[in-house]
């Protein structure tokens, strides 16, 4: 018994360093390991999915007359998804329409009495032209008349007559120059008042663009090819101008957001590799690309951002996002919703 007791105890001496050994060249590989690592990768776990989320508002007001999706309905972009009561909008573009055309009319005519008024010029002008012809041959028979009454040949009245038909025809040279410069003045006025019905012809055709417009925006559409989430309208709802009715999740907007600490940034480049891991598919890696750094950290956008003036400063570690987007897309992309959570390793070296 003595003789078994004393190899036992060398045993135990032997044994316990063995382990002891065992034990702290694991830990120095696994530090090795670890080390190695994370000299080449930069890792962070608070990162998230993110996506082009356009919020879908309505531009003008109505009644929702129908609905063509339901919620979280894959849907592409220029697909109608709600109606709105278009009969005010249609009495309002018939107004718009009716007031075009009276006003075109309106143009038609005062482009006829231009028209009109140009013609009378023309009008005036030969009758200047037949005035001057009267006025030769009155002088021309006056001078006549004159010699003959000289030589005693005709009588007195005779040559009242010839002096008279002369001043006669001087007097409507006069009246009718004096038409043509009013003429003028008419075709002028005539114009104008073309160039006036003209500028409100714009205006009126701008109200009918208008009215075209306000009623295009009763068919709402899907402005991107995503989900339509959050819809907020029923059948028969009043919804107002500005009003929003429900988002759509961007399919093709996906993108990862990490908020690394400032103290990894050092490593990090735009274009590096990243792998992906999504918290709700975690035996399926991505793969991504560092694509741009935030301009600030995190808390410079929150909603009160902390001001190191105050005198309560306490250092705090900050975080700055990075925008990771993916290489290839995939069905299993395309499954990632903004908000999950996921890891990310960089690969810096």
């Amino acid at each position: 018994m003595e003789q078994n007791a004393t190899q036992k105890k060398p045993r135990r001496k032997i044994v316990f360093p063995i382990i002891l050994s065992l034990v702290l060249v694991g830990a120095l590989v696994f530090g090795i390991k670890e080390y190695t690592y994370y000299s080449a990768h930069t890792v962070t776990d608070n990162a998230q999915v993110d996506a082009d989320i356009s919020p879908v508002v309505a531009r003008v007001g109505g009644y929702v007359k129908e609905i063509r999706f339901v919620d979280n309905e894959y849907v592409h972009a220029g697909d109608t998804l709600v109606v709105l009561d278009d009969r005010d909008y249609q009495v309002r573009l018939q107004q718009a329409v009716a007031a075009l055309t009276s006003q075109k009319q309106t143009v038609d005519v005062s482009q006829v009495q231009v028209n009109e008024a140009r013609s009378s010029i023309a009008t005036a002008e030969a009758s200047v032209e037949q005035a001057k012809v009267g006025v030769w041959k009155a002088n021309e028979d006056f001078t006549r008349y004159e010699n003959l009454y000289n030589d005693h040949a005709i009588t007195k009245a005779q040559f009242d007559d010839a002096k008279a038909a002369k001043e006669s025809a001087e007097a409507a040279l006069r009246i009718v120059q004096t038409q043509v410069p009013t003429q003028t003045r008419r075709v002028d006025v005539n114009e104008r008042q073309v160039g006036a019905t003209a500028s409100n012809l714009a205006s009126r055709q701008a109200d009918v663009d208008y009215a075209k417009l306000q009623l295009s925006y009763t068919v709402i559409t899907a402005p991107a090819t995503g989900i339509v989430s959050r819809r907020n309208i029923q059948l028969g709802q009043l919804v107002q101008a500005g009003q929003t009715l429900f988002a759509v999740v961007n399919a093709y907007g996906i993108y990862i957001t990490a908020n690394f600490k400032e103290t990894q940034l050092e490593p990090l480049r735009i274009g590096e590799k990243v792998d992906i891991t999504a918290d709700a598919y975690s035996d399926s890696t991505f793969h991504g690309e560092i694509q741009s750094f935030s301009g600030a950290t995190g808390a410079k956008f929150s909603l009160l951002p902390p001001d190191n003036a105050t005198g309560n400063f306490v250092k705090v570690v900050q975080r700055v996002p990075v925008r990771i987007k993916f290489i290839a897309d995939s069905s299993l992309v395309r499954l990632l919703r903004p908000g999950m959570s996921v890891s990310v390793v960089v690969y810096t070296k």
